[in-house]
């Protein structure tokens, strides 16, 4: 039955009532009395509390597809509304239903598109910096070494300290380009790759220890990539924000099949902040194979980021990885 029809016929039952009530033994006087009275205000707020309830029920339907539209995240992938029963309503939840599953996978297509190009554009800068700028940096070095080979000693500890300079700077392109491309992940495998990412962010207040239990399932390489970078962006964060003294990175077997990242951190936490540019970012990246993404309050303060990929994704096949 459509809306219409059944918002009619409430209607139509509650007047139908009035009516009754006018032609049964009920009277109106002249002035009216007292007792009337009562009996006339009674039968009105009976007919209002009824028509209420009605309309609540036959409307239910529509604020619950309401309240779906209006939580409805791309990132955040939900449960949908239930199209129970026929008309509008249900033909309406259907058609909001599959806009939403269209909506997602035209996203996750077109995020595929853009992380797979970023990937290529940071591929193409960490080479550039390695091969452009480093070498052009090791022959000023060269070139330092011998001009403070040859000068008087007040311009040569001038010129060594010129030389400490540039070197410094040669490993800071080194360490940036290795952040841009991981090349440890190619070569020595997702394991070594997230063992040098918690040594790389380690520092004198920051302490980040990598734990990794042996005998994971073998994954694709997109699914390691999304890996890396989700706990590259969440050990950022840590370091920026979270004025953390210990960060835990966790790499897992889950109890239903597959894998599982956990980032951990002792800082304070998100508080009431919105979600930034690098946690979207991540919730893109776990949409684009499959996986699960939750952000949240760690189990003692902190901030802690796990990342859930199920059997179903991300896995190419159940042997063993033994890198």
């Amino acid at each position: 039955m459509s809306l219409y029809w059944r918002i009619f016929l409430l209607n139509a039952g509650v007047l139908a009532v009035a009516v009754a009530l006018l032609l049964g033994p009920v009277t109106v006087s002249t002035p009216v009395l007292f007792g009337e009275a009562l009996v006339l205000l009674g039968g009105l707020a009976a007919m209002l509390v009824i028509n209420a309830v009605l309309l609540k029920v036959g409307l239910a339907p529509l604020a619950r597809l309401n309240r779906a539209m209006a939580t409805a995240d791309l990132l955040k992938p939900a449960t949908r509304p239930a199209a129970s029963g026929g008309g509008e309503i249900a033909a309406l939840t259907r058609t909001f239903n599959a806009m939403l599953d269209r909506l997602e996978a035209e996203r996750a297509t077109s995020s595929g598109r853009v992380l797979t190009a970023l990937e290529a554009e940071r591929k193409r800068i960490a080479q550039e910096l390695h091969d452009e700028v480093g070498q052009t940096l090791t022959a000023v070095l060269l070139q330092l070494k011998h001009a403070a080979d040859r000068a008087p000693e007040p311009v040569r500890t001038d010129l060594h300290q010129a030389q400490e300079t540039t070197r410094a700077s040669l490993d800071e392109i080194r360490r940036i380009a290795r952040r841009l491309r991981p090349g440890v992940l190619e070569e020595l495998g997702l394991h070594s790759a997230l063992r040098s990412l918690a040594g790389e962010f380690t520092t004198p207040r920051l302490g980040v220890t990598a734990h990794i239990t042996p005998g994971l399932p073998h994954l694709d390489p997109a699914a390691e990539l999304v890996l890396y970078r989700v706990a590259q962006e969440g050990l950022t964060n840590a370091v920026r924000h979270s004025g953390a003294t210990g960060v835990e990175v966790h790499l897992r077997p889950l109890p239903r099949g597959g894998v599982g990242l956990l980032v951990r951190d002792d800082g304070l936490g998100l508080g009431e902040a919105a979600e930034g540019a690098g946690i979207r970012g991540m919730r893109e990246r776990a949409l684009l194979i499959g996986a699960e993404l939750h952000v949240g309050a760690g189990p003692q303060g902190g901030t802690q980021v796990r990342l859930e990929i199920s059997d179903a994704t991300g896995i190419t096949d159940t042997t063993k990885a033994t890198r």
